[in-house]
């Protein structure tokens, strides 16, 4: 398979479905899992299947299959780390607005980039849930700005001081919010614990700027991708085949 899952797949409960046995299912996920660790253009098909690991279906056994025969085709690619030592971090964060077919929850997808080396990576279902994309990309920007804070703080033990570290997103009303200190109507539905990523625009500490859609690499970690934009943005996270 040239893609671990198809941007035609609809994962639910599937209540009409034929169960399986969960523990030769969870064994198959746990792998996969495992995985991810080194495996990031895999990370959002092996997590929407582990939604369902309580009790999978034959149809969530398919889109488990899949991503195992595209590991299989893809063996040879692998993480690239360069040599270097400038230290500069930018940010990528998106979200899948309520893509999540079950309760229509979005999925916030973030990537950290140290120079041109991918540091850090990771998504998560969104816990409440998002009416607009404005709203859903606000909250992946906020676990970037968390990120990032983190990153600033740890890399003071080592001498390095970063004053402003950018958060690329890709919505033009997250960028608006995040410099506009003034409420409208769009945001009385952010939770509060969100606005801290204004408050650290404003002091400094992070930047949010824009990114075309196409080349938002978080894009790969929050829904699955057509063959072309899905391998552009598997080789921005620098992926490539290994050289001996």
């Amino acid at each position: 398979m040239k893609t671990p899952m198809s941007t035609k797949i609809k994962l639910t409960r599937d209540e009409e479905g034929e169960s399986l046995d969960n523990t030769k299912y969870r064994g198959m996920i746990g792998s996969l899992l495992y995985l991810t660790a080194s495996r990031p253009d895999i990370l959002f098909s092996v997590f929407l299947c582990a939604r369902f690991k309580e009790d999978p279906k034959t149809s969530h056994l398919e889109a488990v299959k899949r991503i195992f025969r595209y590991v299989k085709g893809t063996t040879h690619l692998g993480l690239w780390y360069p040599k270097g030592s400038d230290i500069e971090i930018i940010m990528y964060s998106d979200s899948d607005h309520a893509r999540d077919y079950v309760d229509r929850k979005s999925t916030s997808g973030v990537c950290t980039f140290m120079r041109c080396c991918l540091a850090s990576w990771f998504l998560k279902k969104q816990t409440a849930l998002a009416i607009s994309t404005t709203e859903s990309e606000y909250v992946s920007a906020g676990k970037a700005c968390q990120q990032a804070l983190w990153m600033k703080q740890d890399l003071v033990d080592y001498g390095v001081r970063l004053d402003d570290i950018p958060i690329m997103c890709d919505n033009k009303g997250v960028i608006d919010l995040s410099k506009n200190p003034v409420q409208h109507s769009r945001t009385k539905h952010i939770e509060i614990c969100h606005h801290f990523l204004r408050d650290n625009v404003q002091k400094g500490n992070i930047s949010i700027e824009k990114v075309s859609s196409e080349d938002n690499i978080a894009d790969i970690l929050t829904k699955p991708l057509k063959r072309e934009p899905f391998n552009y943005l598997r080789l921005g996270l620098g992926m490539m085949e290994q050289i001996d």
